[in-house]
């Protein structure tokens, strides 16, 4: 098997591929990436067992067959080889040799028949979706996912459609974001699916083309996503996502408006002298006004006063200040309108006029 590539042709699949191959395997060859070519085409896979990539490139060669290759070891010298070089790719007993120009490079390989299978079921559900709408989704998300939590269904993502609706979920325990949107189509599908945390962050990487669209096909355990000339597949996360709507049927204290980015920098400050650990702050609202102070184990004080839009009953509640900065940085809006539940156990933060994004947040004592 022997073919000539260019070093941009061959990086970019490499560095998408990478990225799913975990530095620590148990079984030697899922270090390694399998290369499959065939005429005019060169498919790149990757997989850890849990996440596949699959990279297609079409190639000017009548070449064909099979090899798998240390990953990181070809890509690491394809970074490194000069912009615009051919890279000539030669497959033979046991060892691949890589040359370019008067570089010359003998890899061990392993053979691709032994390169474990991607375990999938029949695919039984299909939605399409622009790149874009979806990545800004996972954005506004990911950030609140657990991670390595006893409670493994939060160390995802919760896709939930409903015929042309989509809503992506994600709480750590503490905090809960909730994405809504329009798919503009009728799917009729009804489906709760808990997409696992390294597939979430893979799949905002991968998609670079906003206006590309998305082919996504789903079972009861594993997900596809077809994005240009790339597939993208993970196992699901076995297990039931809490049910959350119980947080809407409550009773609410009156909105409070405020300008975002004020209260951004105003948070900052004040976070500087909280408890480094629980990073606690008590937001202390009467009628136009805010105060944020905080106070920390050495006996230092911070104290900030905001003017708001605020006319309800006076109230002091306490939060952990970077989940409130989270949630603020995920705004698109100038506003922010905050929103305390009547027994002050739960926030609501949420724009003014766009209802597709919430942040919730838990308080805590102080």
């Amino acid at each position: 098997m022997k073919f000539t590539i260019t070093r941009e042709e061959l990086l970019t699949p490499l560095q998408h591929i990478v990225s799913v191959i975990e530095k620590r395997q148990t079984m030697p060859i899922l270090s390694n990436v399998l290369i499959f070519i065939k005429k005019d085409q060169i498919i790149f896979t990757g997989t850890d067992l849990e996440i596949q990539l699959i990279v297609t490139v079409s190639i000017s060669s009548e070449a064909q067959g099979s090899v798998t290759v240390p990953a990181r070891k070809l890509l690491d010298i394809c970074r490194l080889l000069p912009q615009g070089a051919q890279i000539v790719f030669e497959a033979g007993e046991g060892k691949v040799k890589i040359t370019s120009n008067k570089s010359r490079f003998s890899l061990s390989c392993l053979p691709a028949d032994n390169y474990p299978e991607f375990s999938e079921s029949v695919f039984d559900h299909q939605f399409f979706i622009n790149a874009g709408k979806f990545k800004k989704a996972l954005v506004k998300t990911t950030f609140c996912m657990a991670n390595q939590d006893v409670r493994y269904y939060l160390n995802g993502l919760l896709l939930n459609i409903s015929n042309n609706t989509l809503k992506l979920v994600a709480s750590d325990g503490h905090r809960l974001s909730i994405y809504e949107d329009q798919l503009g189509h009728n799917t009729d599908i009804e489906a709760r699916i808990i997409l696992p945390r390294k597939g979430v962050l893979e799949l905002i990487r991968l998609l670079d083309d906003a206006d590309a669209e998305l082919k996504i096909e789903f079972s009861n355990n594993s997900i596809r996503i077809f994005n240009k000339n790339i597939v993208f597949s993970a196992k699901l996360v076995d297990s039931k996502y809490p049910d959350f709507s119980k947080v809407f049927q409550q009773q609410f204290f009156s909105s409070l408006q405020i300008q975002k980015n004020i209260f951004k920098e105003a948070l900052t400050r004040v976070a500087i002298l909280s408890n480094e650990k629980f990073k606690g702050v008590t937001l202390d609202i009467s009628s136009g006004s805010l105060k944020i102070s905080t106070h920390n184990p050495e006996h230092e004080e911070a104290e900030e006063e905001l003017v708001t839009e605020y006319s309800g009953e006076p109230l002091v509640i306490s939060f952990n200040a970077q989940y409130l900065l989270d949630a603020l940085a995920n705004l698109d809006s100038d506003i922010a309108v905050l929103t305390i539940a009547s027994n002050v156990n739960t926030c609501f933060i949420e724009e003014p006029n766009e209802k597709i994004y919430k942040f919730i947040v838990m308080p805590m004592k102080l």
